[in-house]
Formats: structure tokens, C-alpha cells, sequence
């Protein structure tokens, strides 16, 4: 019997027992049983079928209540536990440390995706990677502080820790992105996901829908520590953001290439950006921020109940892998 099954069983005899006792104090009390009493009785003997149904419907929600979603405060014993209590969804937030203008933190991405995540899953429970900031920002390397690993150990460490949280449990891993500049990667390594069978499947958050009654924006250009970011991180981490330093750099677009519509090239941030501040963090309000912050939650609440209930994408997978061992028999 695991530790959720002793809390069930613990709390269902627990009711019963209050149940009963109920009964035999009632019986015992003076006077005859009249038709009131009786009527009394019989209420409360039907309704412990009730009361267990209640029971059975709370449940998941008063146990994950005990349960850290952080996949590092967990116990050995814990975790196997976590695991059934969030179906096998595990999340990773996936941050970045570079410039965020003058006045945010470097670990303003991770420090607002950790934030939204936890904020969601004490919404629809799952577990929580560990910090994890290991990605694509080459374009930041000019600016103090940057952390940017080469091509390669990115894409095989990211794959080794989604390796490791499928040989621990994890059925189904959803990547929950706070770094623009893992907007076209992650979706790579989703695709990449088919070349070899895995025992889980990956999914890729980016972001939810706004809901209606958004704060409306002071500024025109709001990227990058800009407006939205510093009203998130007024939120997250109020203690980190200064924002008499705002405006001591200019956020402006420098719009420094001229290339027709549908050319790409990897300068192009630099061009628009070079000093990695995209917007005026100084029109930051916490009013926006508590808005964007619990709208964030919430999609990411809903991403988490979708992922548990999706049963497709873990059975169309497993398809592949099969049909993919022997092509020449896929039916034409």
C-alpha cells in the first residue's frame, strides 16, 4: 500500500468511525425513539455513502496540498507519490541568464517562468524540475554576465534531462518556455523527439491566451525588459527591479538592417537591440503585472489539466515507433 492509499484508508476509517460513534451516542441518549429520532437515524446512517463519495472526489486535492510540487523538496518516498498524484506530467521551467536592460536581474526569464509554473501547478498539481537555464542566447554574448553554452551540450543536455525524467517517471514532459530566444529550439527538439522511441512525450508551452481586461500598455516598442517584463517582475521578484535605472539606457529599435520581408540571419536581434533592452521598463505598473502573472498561471494550469488528459499523443507516438521500424509495410 503506498502513502496516498494509507491517507485514504486512514480518512475512510476515520469517517466511519465518526459515523458510528455518532450513532451510538445517539442511541444511548434518554427517551424513547420517537418518529424524529428515528428519521434522524436513518439520515445519518445514509449518509456515509456520501460522505465517502466526498471523499473520493477531494481527495487528489487534499493530498497534493501535502505534497511539494518541487521536484527537489520531495523525499524519495514522496516522489513515487508526486508522480501518481500528477499522472506522470512533470514540468520544466526553462529560463536563460543574460542582460535584461539596466535595471532587471540576469535571471529575469527563469526567475517569471519558475514563478508562473509554481503559481500553476498549485492550481492543477504536477511536479517541478529544478532550476534550468541551459539555452540559445549566443546573441547576448557582448553584454556582462551572459551564460551561453555551445550549440551542441545544449541540445544534449536538455535531452539527457528529459531522458532522466522519463527513466524516473515522467510520462509526459511539458518544456514551459520563458526565454524568447528558445522560441525556434524547442520546437526543434520537440520534432527531434521522433528520430528515437521514448517512453514519454514532449510537449512545448510558449504562451497562453490574454484573457479580456488587459491594463493597457504606455508603450509602443514592449519586448525585451521592457513595459510587460518589468510589470511581471514587480511581481515575481519586486526586490530585484530598479527602477530608477530604467531609464538610464535607451530601449529604442535602432532598426540597423535593410532586408526585404522573409530573410533571416542571426544579427538581426543585435541590429534591432544591441544594448539587450526592448521597451521602456520604467511605465512598468504591478496592476499589468498581476494581471499577466496570474493569467500565466492560469494557461498554464489549463496546458497541465489538457496534458493529463491526453491520451493521443502518447498512443499515435508509440504508433510511430512501431510503423517506423519497418516502413516498406505502411500501407500506401
Amino acid at each position: 500500500m503506498n502513502r496516498l492509499d494509507q491517507y485514504g484508508h486512514k480518512l475512510v476509517t476515520s469517517i466511519k468511525e465518526a459515523g458510528r460513534h455518532t450513532l451510538r451516542r445517539t442511541l444511548s441518549s434518554r427517551g424513547p425513539i420517537t418518529p424524529f429520532r428515528r428519521y434522524k437515524l436513518n439520515a445519518m446512517r445514509n449518509s456515509r455513502p456520501a460522505l465517502f463519495t466526498l471523499f473520493l472526489l477531494l481527495a487528489p486535492h487534499l493530498f497534493s496540498a501535502d505534497l511539494p510540487v518541487k521536484w527537489e523538496e520531495l523525499t524519495a518516498a514522496d516522489f513515487v507519490t508526486a508522480l501518481h498524484q500528477a499522472q506522470g506530467v512533470c514540468v520544466l521551467p526553462f529560463g536563460i541568464i543574460e542582460k535584461h536592460g539596466p535595471h532587471l536581474p540576469l535571471g529575469t526569464d527563469l526567475i517569471n517562468i519558475r514563478y508562473s509554473v509554481l503559481h500553476g501547478t498549485a492550481q492543477e498539481y504536477a511536479v517541478v524540475f529544478p532550476e534550468y537555464y541551459f539555452g540559445q542566447i549566443f546573441e547576448a554574448k557582448h553584454e556582462p554576465g551572459t551564460l551561453a553554452y555551445s550549440a551542441r551540450l545544449q541540445l544534449e543536455l536538455l535531452q539527457e534531462t528529459t531522458d532522466e525524467m522519463g527513466r524516473n517517471g515522467c510520462t509526459k514532459v511539458l518544456i514551459a518556455n520563458g526565454h524568447g530566444g528558445n522560441n525556434s529550439m524547442l520546437p526543434f527538439f520537440a520534432q527531434s523527439q521522433l528520430a528515437t522511441p521514448h517512453s514519454y512525450v514532449v510537449y512545448i508551452y510558449q504562451r497562453g491566451e490574454t484573457p479580456p481586461g488587459r491594463p493597457a500598455l504606455k508603450t509602443k516598442v514592449d519586448s525585451h525588459a521592457g513595459e510587460s517584463e518589468t510589470a511581471h517582475t514587480l511581481i515575481s521578484r519586486p526586490d530585484l527591479v530598479h527602477l530608477d535605472r530604467a531609464a538610464s539606457e535607451s530601449g529604442a529599435d535602432r532598426n540597423r538592417l535593410d532586408l526585404p520581408a522573409g530573410i533571416y540571419t542571426g544579427i538581426w536581434w543585435y541590429g534591432k537591440f544591441p544594448d539587450h533592452y526592448a521597451g521602456d521598463g520604467a511605465a512598468a505598473t504591478r496592476e499589468l503585472g498581476e494581471f499577466d502573472m496570474k493569467a500565466a498561471a492560469a494557461n498554464i494550469a489549463t496546458a497541465i489539466r489538457a496534458i493529463k488528459a491526453d491520451q493521443n499523443s502518447p498512443r499515435l507516438q508509440q504508433e510511430f515507433f512501431t510503423n517506423s521500424k519497418q516502413p516498406a509495410q505502411t500501407k500506401q
